[in-house]
């Protein structure tokens, strides 16, 4: 399963549950669910909230996206100084569960 890195940034604004997505456009039609988790969609679910600008969204996914690719390479790095210690990869799962 892939994740949702537009939902995940959005979850950062507003301290958590703060939007939904709009279920008609601006002239009452109905808009297909396949269309509708977009940030043009986005409407407001929490008083006080404000939606954020699309470029801050923007950099939100990729921030994330860079830890996540960080935390990948840490992961790479590690097992192989494991590995240059002289463990085998038996023992690196043993030690670290993956």
């Amino acid at each position: 399963m892939s994740r949702d890195y537009f939902q995940d940034a959005l979850h950062t604004f507003n301290g958590g549950n703060w939007y939904g997505w709009k279920t008609h456009d601006d002239n009452g039609d109905k808009i297909p669910n396949y269309q509708r988790m977009t940030y043009a969609n986005i409407k407001i679910i929490k008083d006080g909230a404000t939606i954020p600008s699309e470029a801050d969204v923007n950099a939100k996914i990729q921030e994330l996206k860079d830890a996540e690719a960080n935390a990948e390479t840490k992961k790479a790095s590690g097992k192989q100084k494991l590995k240059d210690l002289g463990l085998d990869d038996d023992e690196i799962k043993a030690l670290t569960g993956a």
